[in-house]
């Protein structure tokens, strides 16, 4: 995970060489170790100096929604210095401000009939959210719900544009709820009620019908989650993933088909990795469309209901794929390595099918809306985060190595990032990485602490230990009940190998990170 640097203290306890051996990792995944031997510096003769306060006008792209005809595109960014919601044309340009405030937007969705653009916002980072409308033809703002001690968050779009369903904790409850609200009347109607205070209802889903809700009910300690579906017309929700909870396992719904029948999941009770699959709503019964093990992530439905999408992050770098239905085939986007990711608040997919919104963030390429063609298989840039005359060239691409860990259990993965022109001298500085959680993971994507150290002449290792995310269910809970022991030993690891690649002064390495990783 891109995490902000609190601390930077010297590395102890360094001093053990460890030999690279074969690891017998507890899944299928192939084991490749990294020759430390074979990390090479490219060169480059035009490098400029990157600076902090450069750095730090790189502009933040947020959440974004089609509007219905695919002309426009809404999205959160802190162009004027807050996170407010601007729009731009599908085919490109300068975009527009829509909404001017001192208070932070998140989630804008776009009504299905166009006339308003839906979105949260908080009072000065309180954290208690309310529904807000706008009028995406006059600015005109209309704050739905103004409940100072009720946080309502994620509203979503009822199909024919009438009613917003959206996730609802008071201040002093332990508990998510999901409720309705009528846009002309402003009336509420809870959706959900008297959920036990370990558990929480999120991210409601609409049937095409608009008779019915899924939704996903997680536990707080994110470790087990239920799928339901609630018919709008009242009764109790039904459970359409019931297992023993001992298991463990998760179940996270994306979309509903267009037809009703089935639902699109993300879950790890197959075989313990994030997989994607279709559950029949009257049977029950799953069908998985990946069985990998890496973690994937499931997304939409195409509108005619004939392909899904999902992402598939595989060591750190993440893939969109569309499946088609029919023939059973998967296809990865032709686009640029690093984290892409599907946008748009309700579906990445124009109406016609025929365009895709995504999000494109590359370790040299900060996070910006793309749109890919299915026509001529192309994508477009349509947002520009990089400005100040800073230059994606001047920033490195990190290469992906593998090491094991010293107690044989695990091939640890990590991000390495090599300045320009460097020299095998032994005399240069390296610093360890550590990204906070520990359940999160270092992906390769943009993160400018790391580019302002590499332009300056340092060496950087990530690695993403035994704890982290991403790399299936064992591995995250490899560190439950050890945090501070093998964790600690894989970061250690890091250090060892970036010593023995011939660049770096045993005496110059040291560790940077935030939260769990200062």
């Amino acid at each position: 995970m891109r995490t902000t640097a609190l601390a930077i203290i010297l590395l102890t306890a360094l001093c053990a060489d460890s030999q690279t051996k074969s690891v017998d990792k507890p899944s299928s995944q192939p084991v490749v170790i990294t020759d430390p031997a074979r990390l090479a510096a490219k060169q480059r003769l035009d490098i400029q100096p990157l600076t902090i306060d450069k750095l730090y006008m790189t502009r933040t792209i947020g959440d974004s929604t089609w509007s219905p005809d695919g002309k426009q595109v809404a999205f959160i960014a802190n162009i004027s210095g807050r996170n407010n919601i601007w729009v731009v044309d599908s085919d490109g340009g300068w975009p527009t401000q829509l909404t001017v405030s001192n208070q932070r937007q998140v989630n804008p969705t776009w009504s299905p009939n166009g006339r308003w653009i839906a979105y949260a916002s908080d009072y000065d980072g309180n954290e208690q959210w309310d529904i807000f409308i706008v009028s995406p033809k006059n600015g005109q703002v209309i704050n739905l719900t103004n409940t100072a001690d009720i946080s309502e968050e994620g509203p979503v779009w009822s199909p024919d544009g009438d009613t917003l369903a959206f996730a609802v904790k008071p201040k002093n409850s332990a508990s998510y709820e999901i409720n309705l609200i009528d846009i002309g009347s402003k009336k509420v109607t809870p959706l959900t009620s008297h959920t036990p205070k370990e558990l929480g209802n999120f991210a409601p889903i609409w049937s095409k019908g608009g008779k019915h809700i899924v939704f996903t009910q997680s536990n707080a300690t994110g470790k087990d989650a239920n799928i339901f579906i609630a018919a709008i017309s009242g009764g109790k929700p039904v459970n359409l993933t019931p297992h023993d909870n001992a298991g463990e396992h998760n179940f996270f719904a994306s979309d509903i088909s267009p037809d009703g029948k089935t639902v699109l999941i993300t879950s790890n009770a197959g075989n313990g990795y994030n997989n994607v699959g279709l559950i029949t709503v009257a049977s029950k019964k799953i069908t998985w469309l990946t069985t990998d093990k890496w973690e994937i992530s499931a997304g939409r439905f195409s509108p005619d209901g004939k392909r899904v999408t999902w992402t598939s992050n595989i060591d750190g770098n993440q893939d969109i794929f569309v499946y088609d239905l029919l023939s059973h085939q998967s296809r990865a986007l032709p686009v640029a390595k690093g984290i892409n990711d599907l946008a748009g608040s309700e579906s990445p997919f124009t109406r016609d099918g025929g365009r895709l919104l995504f999000v494109h963030d590359g370790p040299n390429a900060p996070n910006d809306l793309w749109i890919y063609d299915f026509a001529n298989q192309k994508a477009r840039q349509i947002t520009n985060s990089l400005v100040a005359g800073i230059r994606g060239d001047d920033m490195v691409e990190p290469f992906l190595v593998h090491y094991p860990s010293k107690d044989g259990k695990w091939q640890i993965s990590a991000f390495v990032y090599v300045p320009y022109n460097a020299e095998r001298n032994g005399q240069n500085a390296a610093i360890v990485y550590i990204h906070g959680g520990p359940t999160s993971q270092t992906l390769n994507g943009f993160n400018k602490n790391i580019q302002y150290l590499v332009n300056q002449g340092y060496f950087v290792i990530a690695p993403n230990y035994r704890g982290s995310t991403g790399y299936g269910k064992e591995f995250e809970d490899a560190n439950r009940f050890d945090m501070g022991g093998g964790d600690l030993e894989d970061v250690i690891s890091a250090a060892e190998w970036i010593k023995k690649t011939g660049f770096i002064d045993p005496k110059k390495v040291a560790v940077l990170g935030g939260s769990y990783g200062g």
